[in-house]
């Protein structure tokens, strides 16, 4: 292993993961962002660049993103970097922001997502196209690696009731959902409402337009308690969210990919990354496929076990640890 200049406990780890899934996405910008010293006096959204060579690694508010975050980080240090976190940040409306300006040297994305929101107006039909979009439009201090086979989109997700009420099932689309959404509240973060990817792609894409929006978070323990005592009834939840089958709720069928294609894909400040760590991680994207993104959300989300321990076991079992 490399030098480690994280100093948080497991239990402290648990907590951040915690936090991640059941702050609002309002308290989320500014509680349980601590640095990953110990003292917990580092505001992760102050602009100051990393010091001595040390790779800041962060991620946005939702557990999935921690986790990813700490599996990108101990792959690093296993290759002899220094790293240090800061994780539970906010939402990519704050983190790109941060890494634009240097603050954060690499962060975990999702490659559709990203580029929705570098350009709404984008319509890539492969991988590939996604990301040749994304470089043409990232700020000239950032670039992207490699993606990762794993995907975990954004998804219209309803509950048991709702779905049985109005006879849609797993192989229904979106589409489907045209003539009762005006029945419905959604369930989502605040920027569901404002993005392609959410509110305005579905009116658009599909003609789905609904009662009204409940502003929750990124599909974190807030939508899906809204979800499970009915106060919403559509939500958006993470589509490798274990919820999802745990509590028999719907996810819809997206024919038209207005959420795209969304592989997990390191987001880099290129002068903060040694050729060692772009080295480093392409090759945990390499072994990274939507089924072990699954189990590993699994053991975090469903079974509560602590997310940077997560990630060193599996970083371990496939030999980059």
């Amino acid at each position: 292993m490399g030098i480690v200049t994280d100093t948080r406990t497991s239990s402290r780890r648990s907590r951040i993961a915690t936090a991640a899934l059941a702050a609002s996405a309002a308290a989320s910008l500014v509680a349980g962002c601590s640095s990953s010293s110990s003292s917990g006096k580092s505001d992760p959204l102050s602009p100051t660049k990393a010091k001595g060579g040390t790779i800041v690694v962060g991620s946005n508010n939702f557990a999935e993103s921690i986790l990813l975050g700490d599996i990108y980080g101990e792959a690093l240090k296993a290759k002899g970097l220094k790293v240090s976190y800061k994780p539970n940040i906010g939402s990519r409306e704050t983190t790109y922001g941060l890494i634009k300006n240097g603050s954060l040297t690499v962060l975990p994305e999702y490659n559709g997502a990203l580029l929705a929101y570098l350009d709404a107006k984008a319509t890539p039909t492969t991988v590939e196209t996604t990301d040749a979009a994304i470089t043409a439009k990232l700020d000239s201090k950032l670039t992207v690696l490699k993606p990762a086979a794993a995907q975990d989109k954004d998804s219209v997700t309803l509950n048991a009731a709702t779905a049985k009420k109005y006879n849609l099932t797993a192989s229904s689309s979106i589409a489907d959902l045209a003539t009762v959404a005006p029945k419905l509240v959604m369930g989502a973060s605040p920027e569901f409402q404002t993005r392609h990817q959410g509110l305005v792609g579905l009116k658009s894409v599909y003609g789905v337009t609904f009662k009204s929006f409940k502003a929750l978070d990124a599909g974190g323990s807030l939508t899906l308690a809204a979800l499970k005592n009915n106060s919403t009834q559509a939500g958006d939840i993470f589509t490798t969210d274990p919820a999802i089958s745990a509590n028999k709720f719907i996810t819809l069928q997206d024919p038209k990919d207005l959420f795209g294609f969304e592989n997990v894909i390191p987001l880099v400040y290129k002068s903060g990354l040694p050729q060692t760590g772009v080295d480093a991680l392409n090759t945990l994207s390499a072994k990274l496929d939507t089924t072990a993104l699954l189990s590993l959300a699994t053991q975090v989300q469903a079974e509560g076990k602590d997310p940077l321990a997560v990630a060193q076991a599996w970083l371990k079992s496939v030999g980059l640890a």
